[in-house]
């Protein structure tokens, strides 16, 4: 992806979330030279993660096949005594797709905090070979038990949530307009905690054809 268009699309997630009157941590406005001056200060950030983050899963087109969001608290899984969990707050496009895909260790709820219709395509995954399967399952929306058939879509309107066990595939989008989705989990690590049932990149290469807007997580590690 081009700078440019992470750029461009951070500043519209800016004003998105202001729309929702959804403010952000004061580090998520920062411009890059501060974050040089406050590494100190910002150790545990950049270590779990947190901030901005987007990514079009090696797709070349975000918007058929891509997500924004941004990681507002988080723990680390070999840090016991930390936070056993994390929050994040997502922005899903109509028709967006996010792809198949399961955690092995995290438990989540995704939330629709407003706007359109999120849609949630839900599949069992076998535990061995870590394919989709035909088994039926249940899942909790909003705390009551759902039965599921293999690739069932629940419809998930603004203010519903549905809760995502290790191990069950799903992939989303939104439907009638963007959604600003919420995420609670368990400890969240994008780097160890993905199986994608594609074989496809997490964080972006990036084409710097100019300067960044924001740090996303991905540049972190170029600071220290």
């Amino acid at each position: 992806m081009k700078r440019s268009q992470i750029n461009s699309l951070i500043r519209h997630a800016e004003e998105f979330f202001g729309e929702y009157r959804w403010r952000l941590p004061q580090w998520a406005y920062w411009e890059p030279a501060t974050w040089k001056s406050r590494l100190d200060e910002t150790a545990e950030i950049r270590t779990t993660m947190l901030g901005w983050d987007l990514t079009d899963f090696g797709s070349g087109d975000f918007f058929r096949r891509g997500l924004l969001l941004f990681t507002v608290r988080n723990g680390m899984l070999d840090r016991p005594d930390g936070k056993p969990y994390a929050e994040k707050i997502m922005i899903v496009r109509d028709n967006q797709e996010t792809p198949w895909h399961f955690h092995w260790s995290k438990m989540e709820d995704i939330i629709n905090r407003g706007g359109g219709t999120l849609v949630i395509e839900l599949n069992q995954a076998d535990r061995e070979t870590e394919q989709l399967t035909d088994q039926p399952f249940q899942v909790e929306i909003d705390g009551m038990l759902r039965s599921c058939r293999a690739g069932e879509r629940v419809e998930l309107a603004p203010g519903e949530s549905i809760t995502l066990p290790p191990y069950l595939y799903h992939r989303f989008w939104a439907e009638g307009g963007t959604c600003l989705v919420g995420e609670v989990s368990k400890v969240n690590d994008d780097n160890t905690d993905n199986r994608f049932l594609e074989e496809l990149g997490r964080f972006p290469s990036i084409e710097e054809d100019e300067a960044p807007y924001r740090l996303l997580v991905s540049d972190y590690g170029a600071l220290a």
